[in-house]
């Protein structure tokens, strides 16, 4: 295989540590900077060059995107997409993990644990955020910030508010999370790789430093997972987009709270601290997913005009309850049930006998129209039910 590895700076451990495992495995690697391609869009063509000469194809390419490239790194990658070539991490992945707010709502809405957090932007709405979610002490922390940078940890309301402020005034934007007071100065990072934590260290700061990051120097060693760190840790990868990512979690009273999903995580800290030898795990990875590109479900089914995508949330006095998916009429009515999200897992291309109860939430394609009138009759009769209930207990 011909394998590009996107990275800025070819001396970095985790860059050369990818390189040795592809090189191991006698595939052809080359480590190509992001800043130093052109990208050509024509229609049905699209193309790259490095250095003002065109390149060669790759089967596949691992993007190392740091977050002061994040916008033309990622659309390199995306251009890669484009041109059918296999990449470990999307675009879309990518950048849905870096964006702090954006991946903190999406792990909040699937119900995986966060810190609690607000997010402002007018001057007088920052003391009445801070009490909402308990008050000092709280983190501040900028949304372009990466390894423990941009994080700051604020004693009192008082100087938290000023420092919302004075970041405000200087036109960045932040968030304000809770303090998760039984883990301070110690997190998890589990290493995810194609739905499997292939590995997991404990992070602990040292002196005062309430910051565990390996870059800031926080103390390493090995973990073993519990099932439920485990699949918070695989849940949240998947959430994000991610076929790779290194997931920080604290160990909050009620269980794991997710701090960040990183898109490209650092290969040193965790495999000193484990001896695992998660570089040649990537590139066994990349070996068996390779021939599969990634495709854009919602850009390839849309073009068939008057068909979609929805989502079709059960809820608790639907007509649909206690029906199994062929019970449920949806083939008839031109409709594929394409994944069941339950509570505690997800059942891609369900069987026509699985049961469809409360909260469950189908995954479907089919005729807009139809998807629409269902989700507006299940909505409507779930309502109708709940009224008669409440007449039938007055």
């Amino acid at each position: 295989m011909k394998i590009a590895i996107l990275s800025t700076n070819s001396s970095l451990y985790s860059t050369k540590r990818l390189k040795e495992a592809a090189q191991k495995r006698e595939h052809s690697i080359r480590i190509l900077n992001p800043n130093k391609f052109s990208l050509f869009l024509e229609e049905s063509i699209p193309d790259v060059h490095y250095q003002q000469k065109p390149l060669e194809h790759f089967d596949a390419v691992i993007p190392r995107i740091g977050a002061s490239i994040t916008f033309f790194g990622t659309a390199v990658v995306r251009q890669f997409e484009q041109m059918g070539v296999y990449c470990l991490n999307t675009s879309l992945g990518i950048l849905t993990a870096r964006d702090k707010l954006r991946s903190i709502q999406l792990l909040a809405r699937h119900h995986i644990g966060i810190p609690e957090t607000t997010f402002v932007k007018e001057r007088g709405d920052v003391l009445s955020a801070i009490k909402d979610i308990g008050g000092a002490p709280v983190i501040i922390k900028l949304l372009e910030g990466t390894q423990g940078i941009g994080v700051i940890l604020a004693e009192t309301n008082k100087i938290a508010e000023a420092i919302v402020e004075t970041l405000h005034s200087t036109k960045q934007n932040v968030l304000i999370q809770k303090f998760v007071s039984e883990s301070k100065g110690k997190d998890i990072r589990a290493f995810v790789i194609g739905g499997k934590v292939v590995a997991a260290m404990r992070r602990t700061a040292q002196g005062d430093e309430f910051r565990s990051n390996v870059h800031r120097g926080g103390k390493v060693e090995a973990l073993e997972l519990s099932e439920q760190y485990e699949k918070t840790a695989i849940q949240a990868t998947q959430i994000m987009g991610l076929s790779v990512a290194g997931v920080d979690m604290l160990e909050g009273k009620n269980g794991p709270i997710v701090l960040e999903v990183n898109s490209s995580p650092g290969l040193e800290g965790i495999e000193r601290a484990t001896g695992i030898d998660i570089a040649g795990a990537i590139i066994d990875y990349i070996e068996e997913q390779s021939t599969f590109p990634e495709v854009d479900l919602r850009q390839r089914l849309t073009m068939s005009k008057g068909y979609g995508i929805a989502e079709i949330r059960i809820l608790k006095n639907s007509q649909l309850k206690g029906l199994t998916i062929k019970e449920s009429g949806f083939r008839e009515k031109d409709i594929i049930v394409l994944s069941m999200k339950k509570k505690k897992s997800t059942i891609s291309n369900p069987r026509s006998d699985r049961i469809i109860e409360t909260d469950d939430v189908l995954l479907c394609f089919g005729k807009l129209e139809t998807m629409q009138s269902i989700i507006k009759d299940n909505r409507l009769k779930a309502r109708r039910k709940r009224r008669k209930s409440k007449n039938e207990e007055a």
